[in-house]
Parts: structure tokens; C-alpha cells; sequence
């Protein structure tokens, strides 16, 4: 099988044109030894883009584990190599778990609209909501030196969470319209270099209660910029934005 890998701020992804249907049956254990660190290519996730009636193309996308969900750096990696297959030129629109997305690139930088977010609500000082996949958000100190594992873990499979799973994001305040945020996924089950959804959700978080359209966000992998339009309690057209670069190319045999 011919692959691709990707990756948006650390997030990295296993890329693979199925515009011919090719690998529709992919096996949960194929992308499973795929994604393995060890085993396999090494990834995050990985990422079908499929041909669609309607759209510029569909992302497919499945965590290391197997399971399905929507991935805001997937997404963003996808619009990155659909330009790359010369799919479209400048601006797209495509289908993904979660719905239908618009997106552009300029330059390497993938600028993603996001599913508008109508509930957030609240556990104890903490926040919960859904920009594609569900999402805690806690904020901390000493961001750098928190143990993201193990309190994203306990939360993660907590009882109000573990039948479903929650992706948990560790958030910090550096100015006045930036933000860290340090995010365990779900699906993943460890922490990763950064997460598109989480920092989208963290950044609403943050725009909720300040007098801002948007806020930079620093992770582990790079930087990110969340724009969104605040509506009560509610935000529409929310726009990721941050670089997406191919790494390498390959062949790998399937067993």
C-alpha cells in the first residue's frame, strides 16, 4: 500500500488516497499495526480520503485504536494532502464524521471551520463540550511540569465518562489572548503533541470569558489560532488555523 505521512503541530497521521475504493476494507487490526510506534509506520491516526459525491472529497478518519471520530489536525493534514493531490485549488469543502466542513490553504497554514458549538456546559469548575469529538477542559498551573497522563486518564475513565470516553484538556493562561493547552485523547489513550478539537475547545473556553474573536494557543507540537463568533452561550463559525506538512512517503505491506 502506498501511504503518506502527515503531520499538524506534532499531531502526525498515516494518509491514504482512497479515491478508487481501493482500501475501503482496511481491517481495524491492519490500521491498528499501521499507527504502532514499533510495529508499524507510526502515527496518531489514520486517515482515508475518499472520493464524494458533492464535496472536494471525504475525510475517513480512524485513531491508532481503531475507532472512529473526528480529528480537527486530521482534518487539517487532509486538506493538506487533498491540495497536494491537486484535488482543488485554494478553498475546499469536504464531508467528515461530524458533518461537512469548509477549508483553504495558503502557504502551508490550514485555516478549518468547525462545527458551531451550541452547549457548553459544566462539571464542577470544569468544562465540557463537543467541537466534533467531546472535550474536558481544566485549567491549571504549572502546565509544563502537570502530569497530563495520569489526571487525563483518571478523568477519561471516571465514571461519568468511561463508557464513552472524553478527550481531557490541561489548559494555562500565558497573556491576555494566548493560551497552553496540553491534551490525553481519547482512542490514542496517552497524550499527544497537540489536538485540533481540544485546543478548539479550549480556546472557547477562554473567548467565553474574555472580550475577544480569537486566541493564539501554544501546544507541545506549535502553534494554533482559534477564531470564533461568540452568541450568547453558544459560537458559530469557529475557524482552526496552523500549519500542516507532509513528512514522508512510503510503501508498506499489509499481513
Amino acid at each position: 500500500m502506498d501511504f503518506y505521512k502527515y503531520q499538524g503541530t506534532g499531531n502526525d497521521f498515516v494518509m491514504i488516497d482512497n479515491r478508487s475504493g481501493e482500501w475501503n476494507d482496511l481491517s481495524i487490526e491492519n490500521i491498528q499495526k499501521l499507527c504502532d510506534r514499533r510495529f508499524g509506520i507510526g502515527a496518531d491516526g489514520l486517515i482515508k480520503i475518499n472520493a464524494m459525491d458533492g464535496y472536494d472529497f471525504e475525510v475517513d478518519y480512524y485513531n491508532s485504536d481503531g475507532s472512529k471520530s473526528f480529528c480537527g489536525n486530521g482534518a487539517r493534514c487532509s486538506v493538506a494532502f487533498a491540495f497536494f493531490l491537486d484535488m482543488f485549488e485554494g478553498k475546499c469543502n469536504f464531508m467528515a464524521i461530524d458533518g461537512e466542513h469548509e477549508a483553504e490553504i495558503h502557504n502551508g497554514i490550514v485555516k478549518l471551520k468547525m462545527t458551531d458549538v451550541e452547549t457548553i456546559s459544566n462539571d464542577g469548575e470544569d468544562t465540557v463540550m463537543d467541537t466534533g469529538s467531546p472535550h474536558y477542559v481544566k485549567y491549571v498551573e504549572d502546565i509544563i511540569n502537570y502530569e497530563v497522563f495520569a489526571h487525563g486518564n483518571g478523568i477519561r475513565n471516571s465514571e461519568n465518562y468511561k463508557e464513552k470516553g472524553i478527550n481531557v484538556n490541561f489548559v494555562e493562561k500565558i497573556s491576555d489572548d494566548e493560551i497552553f493547552v496540553r491534551t490525553y485523547e481519547r482512542g490514542v489513550e496517552d497524550e499527544t503533541y497537540s489536538c485540533g478539537t481540544g485546543v478548539t475547545a479550549s480556546a472557547l473556553t477562554f473567548l467565553q470569558n474574555n472580550n475577544l474573536i480569537s486566541v493564539k494557543v501554544k501546544t507541545l507540537g506549535g502553534n494554533l489560532k482559534v477564531y470564533a463568533e461568540k452568541n450568547g452561550d453558544s459560537f458559530q463559525n469557529i475557524w482552526l488555523e496552523g500549519p500542516a506538512k507532509q513528512v514522508f512517503r512510503g510503501k508498506v505491506d499489509l499481513i
